[in-house]
């Protein structure tokens, strides 16, 4: 089973980390197109902001859980160095309990959020419904629940004070 869960998130991780990246690609390419409209052309493109909201939204959400699966939660570096051995494991239950009822909260309230604003549009994109945006914080949170408890089956302690 603990196989089973390491292998289907090391899977899902490669890919909201892939799609992350092209949403910061997304980003930057829309940014210098809104640099040369706006400065260059004299005709600002109002999507093209909106979009750069967008797909940094999407980005953070997508990138969360790769910090999770690398053990870069908020896991109080000072008292984990503090306490015995046989103690840090039970810190370290604590500390995937506290981010994986945040990541419920964010998905339940995220899914929620995004169903209710599914009635409103993007401002400069119409045609997009702001369900499109808000759903960014559910995705990203069932995947982060796949990197917090690959992260407690299979510690990667990669900060700098506490790396293994």
């Amino acid at each position: 089973m603990k196989a089973l869960i390491l292998s289907l998130e090391s899977w899902t991780t490669r890919i909201a980390m892939a799609l992350a990246c092209a949403m910061l690609v997304i980003a930057s390419a829309l940014g210098v197109f809104q640099i040369i409209t706006r400065f260059v052309l004299e005709q600002p493109a109002e999507w093209s902001e909106v979009l750069i909201r967008f797909s940094l939204i999407w980005m953070v959400f997508l990138g969360i859980p790769m910090a999770f699966r690398q053990g870069a939660m908020v896991s109080v570096d000072a008292l984990y160095r503090a306490v015995p051995t046989h103690i840090k494991r039970v810190l370290d239950l604590l500390v995937a309990l506290a981010a994986l009822a945040l990541m419920c909260i964010i998905l339940w309230w995220g899914y929620d959020y995004a169903v209710r604003g599914s009635v409103q549009t993007m401002a400069g994109l119409e045609a997009l419904s702001m369900f499109w945006a808000y759903i960014a914080m559910p995705v990203g949170a069932v995947f982060s629940i796949l990197g917090i408890v690959a992260n407690y089956l299979d510690p990667r302690r990669m900060e700098l004070e506490t790396a293994q």
